[in-house]
């Protein structure tokens, strides 16, 4: 089973859990990456309000085709209780009826648990695992 852990880090803390969980399960790593960056004003000003909203941002294309994986682990911030955009993006990058791991590493805890689980099987995936990672100061 070859698995893909898909992931979008803007403080680098994400970056850090993806690359732990791709060496403790011999993971390929794919970056996400909106193609016009964050940064910490504009991660305010159109981040939190898009993720509050479950929206999308437009990604820089992958250099990984995600039909060779059967196994998806998708790792992203949480930003205003919500996956920040470039999490949700990636539902659409996925192949049919995937079935994958959630990780989201937060400093607030799980607010959205519920609604982020609906979103992902509105895009016609299937939520195994969800983790909510306390993120370390």
């Amino acid at each position: 089973m070859k698995t893909a852990i898909l992931y979008y880090s803007f403080g680098g803390y994400t970056r850090r859990t993806a690359q732990k969980l791709a060496a403790d399960c011999a993971a390929d790593l794919i970056e996400l990456q909106p193609e016009k960056n964050y940064n910490l004003f504009t991660t305010f000003l159109r981040g939190c309000p898009a993720a509050r909203q479950q929206k999308g941002v437009a990604l820089r294309p992958l250099t990984a085709d995600l039909h060779d994986y059967t196994r998806f682990i998708l790792a992203a911030p949480v930003w205003a209780g919500y996956p920040a955009p470039p999490f949700n993006s990636a539902l659409a990058l996925l192949p049919a009826n995937s079935t994958l791991e959630v990780v989201l590493t937060s400093g607030s805890g799980k607010s959205a648990r519920q609604q982020t689980i609906a979103f992902i099987e509105a895009a016609g995936h299937r939520v195994l695992n969800y983790q909510d990672i306390r993120a370390e100061k």
